[in-house]
């Protein structure tokens, strides 16, 4: 499998939208501050030299032109954030059809099996691997071989622990046990393969459906035109 730069977008819009609000919420806090004392000085304002016109509506339009112009960043941060939106819509349509690799424990059984991918920081003395349903029944439990450190494949055949093949469409999450020669536990990254056969925005968010499963656009770590992974 060739494995591509990870399909993220950056921070910046969030950061952006956090800055906007903040600033928002300062402007709310500061303006009733403002009308507080406003009300407080025409209360106590000297009768015979009351308070400049001129200077009144000078504050008032400060503090408006304020507001005014973080709500104007706030719209233009909401075309950005729509633009971003569409724009990852219309680059992820080409996944369509193509095996994804997604960073991720949960595959589906599709066609009598289910793949995943996992790398190993070190290699083990011993590995087992766990196959657990919807319901987080262990389905099948066994020892596998690994050939060391780095990325592997597992391959399921989707028979449980009896030999009963399982009913394409489940979901089947894959844990594993591996231990060195001295006992001390490795810990795997694991990642699942699929075809990814939909797009579509969802809260603001471009997810791509993997078999039945929808991933954000963002866990996708790889993808291949073919299946390139081999049965254990």
């Amino acid at each position: 499998m060739t494995a591509t730069a990870p399909l993220t977008t950056t921070t910046t819009n969030a950061q952006a939208s956090s800055t906007i609000n903040s600033g928002l919420a300062s402007v709310a806090n500061n303006y009733q501050t403002f009308l507080s004392l406003l009300t407080t000085q025409l209360s106590n304002q000297d009768p015979l030299s009351p308070m400049d016109t001129s200077q009144f509506t000078q504050q008032l339009t400060q503090m408006t032109g304020v507001e005014q112009q973080l709500l104007s960043n706030q719209l233009l941060q909401q075309l950005v954030n729509q633009s971003s939106s569409s724009s990852n819509l219309t680059n992820a349509v080409g996944l369509i059809g193509k095996n994804v690799t997604v960073d991720g424990d949960t595959s589906q059984l599709s066609g009598g099996q289910a793949t995943w991918e996992f790398s190993l920081p070190s290699a083990p003395a011993s590995m087992t691997v766990n196959v657990v349903d919807a319901n987080n029944n262990i389905v099948w439990s066994g020892p596998v071989t690994s050939t060391g450190s780095g990325g592997q494949t597992f391959t399921w055949n989707g028979q449980n622990q009896s030999g009963v093949q399982q009913t394409d469409g489940g979901l089947y999450t894959l844990t594993i046990t591996a231990k060195d020669a001295s006992g001390a536990k490795i810990t795997p990254t694991t990642t699942l393969q699929g075809t990814a056969t939909a797009i579509q925005t969802v809260n603001g968010q471009t997810m791509v459906t993997v078999g039945t499963t929808q991933v954000p656009l963002s866990s996708i770590i790889g993808v291949s035109s073919t299946s390139s992974t081999s049965s254990t």
